[in-house]
Formats: structure tokens, C-alpha cells, sequence
């Protein structure tokens, strides 16, 4: 990616981020710009296209700035930086395949779309996947674990997201690293129901 259009992408995601304590914040972008540049390699992907798309997937998510569709943050950064039409409108379908909520299993249209899904889904697994996973449930008041509730609780959201995921990526490489990042998960259940119920 461009240096010029990274440091001002990279200005631009820590204004709108500012102190974001939902796991949504500019080190997130930044892990995933950096999967995503990796993954483009692997598959030969567009890299400033995927570069863009990265750092900008969560510059208009409705969880943090409630702006809708239409991606108003991210079309008037690429408009002041002077990207082309035809590619800041390609940035965007990437960004608005992204999106597991949105998209469930869908997969994106261009390799460029799965590198940036595949990182982004990537970042909400493993080692850090957790820990953004609690992060966010306390933001929002969630409990950590109800045996008795299926939903609303940060352990619940591995059971009806993340442990779905590994099974979703769309590149061989994506796959390798998702299948390690699954099996530290599925350890860490394990671990918190153990002593959850006293066995530990």
C-alpha cells in the first residue's frame, strides 16, 4: 500500500476510533491490515485494494457509528485522497462483504473481498479473539457466563459466532492459522468450564 495514503488512512481510523474499548479499535485495523497484506500475498490479491479495504472495514460499522449503509466515512476519506471511482467503489463492496453479521457464510466476490473477510474473521479467534471478546461484553454490560442462558453473555458469543468461523475462511491460508487459533479456543472453553463447575 501507498505510504502516503497508509500514514493518512492511519490518521484518519485513529481520529474515528479514538479510545474504542469494544475491541473495535485502531489495533484491530491494524492486525488486520497487516493478515490482510499477508493473505494478499498468498493468493495474489490486489494489494491496494486490499490495503484500503482493510483499514477502512470498521470505518462506518453500524455497532460503532451507527451511519448506515452508503459507507459515508469511507467514501469521503477516498474521495479526499483522490482514489478513482471504479476502485473506491471496489474498496467498498470489499467492505461490505466483511461483515459476518451481515453476510453469515456468503462468500465475497473477489479474492480481495476473502482476504479482507478472512483476516477480519481471523482477529475475532485464537488468543486475541478472546480477548476482545470479553472486552466487548463488558462494554456492553454483558455477563460473562450464565449456564442457564444460551445468549447475551460473552461465552454464549462463542458458541453462536466464534467457534463457527474456523469453518467459513475462504483461503488455504486463512484456514491453517484459523484451525490453531480454533484448537487454543476450544482449550480455553474447556479450561473455564472446569473451573467454572469447581473440577479445577
Amino acid at each position: 500500500m501507498n505510504p502516503a495514503l497508509y500514514k493518512a488512512a492511519l490518521e484518519r481510523i485513529s481520529g474515528l476510533f479514538g479510545e474504542d474499548a469494544t475491541g473495535h479499535d485502531v489495533h484491530h485495523t491494524l492486525r488486520v491490515y497487516r493478515m490482510a497484506m499477508r493473505l494478499a500475498e498468498a493468493e495474489r490479491a490486489d494489494r491496494e485494494l486490499v490495503g484500503l479495504a482493510a483499514m477502512l472495514h470498521d470505518a462506518d460499522d453500524p455497532k460503532l457509528f451507527g451511519t448506515g449503509n452508503g459507507l459515508p466515512n469511507a467514501r469521503a476519506f477516498m474521495d479526499e485522497q483522490g482514489i478513482a471511482t471504479v476502485q473506491a467503489e471496489t474498496v467498498c463492496t470489499i467492505i461490505g462483504e466483511v461483515s459476518f453479521s451481515k453476510n453469515g457464510s456468503k462468500r465475497p466476490s473477489t479474492i480481495e473481498g476473502m482476504v479482507v473477510q478472512d483476516a477480519d474473521r481471523l482477529d475475532a479467534i485464537g488468543a486475541i479473539g478472546i480477548a476482545r471478546t470479553f472486552s466487548f461484553g463488558g462494554n456492553r454490560g454483558q455477563a460473562i457466563h450464565d449456564p442457564d442462558r444460551d445468549t447475551g453473555t460473552s461465552i454464549a458469543h462463542f458458541h453462536e459466532k466464534l467457534l463457527k468461523l474456523k469453518d467459513l475462511m475462504n483461503t488455504d491460508e486463512a484456514r491453517r492459522i484459523a484451525e490453531e487459533r480454533h484448537r487454543y479456543m476450544e482449550a480455553f472453553l474447556a479450561e473455564f468450564h472446569d473451573e467454572w463447575d469447581g473440577k479445577r
